[in-house]
């Protein structure tokens, strides 16, 4: 036994803690003590049953916590010796599978595919559905290139599992431009100069697009407060507001 082990005591076999039964010890002794004071004050104000029953209960635990024979112990020894499954019901352990079966609808087709249980949905639709439009930056969440639409919200595809996205509508940038005409919020920001180097670009656009759809284009100061999870190395803030803008009231 090392020097850290609990101190415990054996009895019928069972480890019972000592401090368990110092406590119900101590728990006897005052039930003792206040009997007795019971009984010194029956004469004048109370009955002395009162103080008789708490004079036996005390005396009762006592014996309990010397002898180790107290009920509680019993069922906690019973408990030690029983599998979980038995006190509680069988209970199915909790398994890591390896790869997973995701099955979503990217920009309006079904596609069911076998993936790494960690595979991001960035890493998925980038790798294994070939639609490299969206952008992997910082890959920690930060930088909004890799903005998709999940469910029609915007999320940052690095930081969503792909299993998390089963059953669940994806939009990427490669899904808004309908019958070979571009999106407006695509047109607008190529109208503006909302744009230089382009990486950030599909993600700006997404991020565009549901705030727009949320309705958060009111003044220049809320667009760039609700695009400010987009970051743009390049600087091009100035077009991508008034790309935004001009969307937004249909100038584009």
């Amino acid at each position: 036994m090392t020097e850290r082990a609990q101190i415990r005591t054996r009895l019928d076999g069972v480890n019972v803690p000592l401090a368990e039964r110092l406590a119900t010890a101590l728990l006897g002794g005052v039930a003792l003590s206040v009997g007795a004071r019971w009984l010194r004050g029956s004469a004048q104000r109370r009955p002395a049953a009162g103080g008789m029953a708490l004079i036996a209960a005390g005396t009762l635990a006592l014996g309990r916590a010397i002898a180790g024979r107290c009920p509680v112990y019993r069922t906690r020894a019973r408990w030690r010796g029983e599998p979980a499954a038995h006190r509680w019901g069988a209970v199915e352990p909790l398994a890591f599978r390896e790869r997973v079966e995701v099955r979503l609808r990217v920009n309006g087709r079904d596609h069911q595919v076998a993936a790494d249980a960690r595979t991001t949905l960035l890493d998925l639709v980038r790798e294994q559905l070939q639609l490299t439009g969206t952008k992997k930056g910082c890959n920690l969440g930060e930088c909004g290139a890799c903005t998709v639409h999940l469910d029609g919200r915007r999320v940052n595809a690095c930081m969503v599992l792909a299993a998390a996205a089963d059953g669940r509508a994806v939009t990427t940038i490669e899904g808004l431009a309908e019958g070979g005409r571009l999106h407006p919020v695509q047109q607008a920001f190529i109208d503006h100069d909302g744009l230089q180097c382009g990486f950030c670009t599909p993600g700006q656009i997404m991020s565009a697009v549901a705030l727009l759809a949320e309705g958060h284009a009111g003044s220049d100061a809320e667009i760039r407060e609700w695009m400010s999870g987009n970051l743009c190395r390049c600087g091009a803030y100035p077009g991508i507001v008034a790309a935004v803008r001009s969307a937004a009231t249909g100038d584009a």
